[in-house]
């Protein structure tokens, strides 16, 4: 884990990332929302107008917003340029878990103690949806990125996705507007919202509010915890729903035109998995627990890849960047934003070349000429998991020789080893060398000295020397 942000603050039960600014939203259990610069590693604003704890915090995607929910019963509209609540949305009857604004759509979509999922329009400031079906808790709930399509995960220990087709059809027209659009009759997108609202509309919507209308149905109910399921996430591209429970598994599910199973089980966790997510990049999903544990899972292998752990800290939540390689996770005494791996590859350039390890070999580019080739074959990979880069650190290059070229090359594998490189000039191409045998070892650092010499510190901070001849 490469940790790019760290705050400390109350129980951390919310997270959004901004989609473009280097924002991230933290809702806390004490009723404060923070708006933090994560690359600053400043607190820019604090939102405190709910009544108890906030649950849920959302970004949207163009408009200056933000929507929070909390145990207040309350949903609340934000700008944030504005730093001020707007507005608040009233209707559910008990504590609200997630907030989540639609992609395209002027939607927000809720979900509550109180059994059901809501659809809100941020423009009318109504609710134009009722969900109806879960029979516990739910727990959260959220749109697919680009289908008409909702994900819920409930205390019924069901996991449900909901087709909102109709709602579509019979709700919106074109694309939403910004903010200002709720003024202006003519410029609604939303039917039934206006001036020209007839009583039947009203009697309609009432009924739907009260009872669930049609517009939103179920497609698929996903049946296989055995306890109450705490999260449920769409893939953004795949057909592929992942949830994590109480009963400590996490589970993949594929869907398509018709149905939906489960595909595998995850197995690991030693408590309740709190939230679960696909990771923006890779294909990797990626979870935490009240166990104070976040695992990483390759999904092709369905395996556990990598786990980090916090001493004293339960797990509550996570969230991904929707365009960045950058996760976030919220626990009892605050949030960390970090990355799985370093994204920069060990690199070295000398005189007319940089040298560097891309795809288990490493490679030659050529300033003057601009060609960039492979040379040597790197056997010791590292770890190759998907989506995992083996942990080279650094690339260091012997100055002292230049009749070949020497390189050191140092991974964070095993805690730290090196693997000195020796190659020349007239290597082809199309023969890539593999690296040699000469040198390989734990260390924590390692340096050269002369043409034929270098130093190796190792973990109890003792230093050695070590001399090589190439054959």
């Amino acid at each position: 884990m490469l940790t790019k942000f760290e705050s400390k603050s109350n129980r951390v039960k919310g997270l959004a990332f901004h989609s473009h600014r280097p924002w991230i939203l933290t809702s806390l259990h004490n009723g404060v929302i923070q708006l933090w610069d994560y690359r600053m590693g400043t607190l820019l604003e604090r939102f405190d107008e709910h009544d108890g704890p906030v649950r849920g915090v959302d970004f949207h995607k163009v408009q200056p917003l933000l929507v929070s929910g909390g145990d207040d019963y309350r949903i609340k509209v934000w700008d944030y340029k504005l730093r001020r609540c707007l507005f608040t949305l009233l209707g559910h009857l008990d504590y609200i878990r997630t907030v989540n604004f639609h992609n395209e759509y002027p939607w927000v979509v809720s979900a509550s103690d109180d059994q059901t999922i809501r659809i809100w329009n941020w423009q009318s400031r109504s609710c134009v949806s009722v969900l109806t079906g879960h029979n516990h808790y739910v727990m959260c709930a959220s749109f697919h990125p680009r289908d008409d399509l909702i994900v819920s995960a409930s205390l019924d220990q069901t996991v449900r996705v909901w087709d909102i087709t109709g709602l579509r059809k019979k709700t919106v027209r074109g694309a939403p507007t910004a903010i200002g659009a709720h003024m202006s009759p003519s410029s609604m997108h939303e039917v039934g919202v206006g001036s020209n609202t007839s009583a039947s509309s009203v009697v309609s919507r009432v009924n739907a509010d009260l009872f669930g209308g049609n517009d939103a149905v179920v497609k698929y109910v996903l049946e296989g915890h055995d306890r109450g399921v705490n999260w449920a996430s769409f893939h953004p591209t795949l057909p592929l729903v992942i949830s994590g429970a109480d009963d400590r598994q996490v589970k993949l599910w594929r869907m398509n035109e018709t149905k939906a199973w489960e595909v595998d089980t995850m197995r690991g966790h030693s408590n309740n998995v709190s939230c679960v997510v696909f990771h923006p990049k890779h294909e990797l999903i990626v979870s935490n627990s009240e166990d104070r544990s976040i695992r990483v899972w390759d999904i092709s292998k369905r395996l556990g890849v990598q786990t980090f752990r916090r001493e004293n800290d339960r797990f509550w939540i996570l969230a991904a960047h929707p365009q960045q390689n950058l996760l976030a996770a919220g626990h009892d005494s605050g949030m960390i934003v970090f990355k799985l791996e370093r994204e920069r590859p060990a690199f070295e350039s000398h005189a007319d070349k940089l040298f560097y390890v891309k795809d288990r070999f490493l490679r030659i580019h050529e300033f003057s000429t601009g060609r960039d080739l492979p040379t040597l074959s790197l056997r010791r990979a590292g770890n190759t998991q998907a989506g995992l880069c083996g942990g080279h650190r650094s690339l260091e290059y012997n100055v002292f020789n230049p009749s070949e070229h020497n390189l050191l090359l140092f991974s964070d594998q095993d805690g730290g080893t090196f693997e000195l490189l020796a190659f020349s000039d007239d290597i082809a191409p199309s023969s890539q060398g593999e690296s040699s045998d000469l040198k390989r070892g734990l260390a924590v650092s390692v340096v050269f000295l002369s043409r034929n010499r270098f130093a190796i510190l190792d973990k109890n901070r003792q230093v050695s020397f070590a001399h090589f001849i190439k054959k």
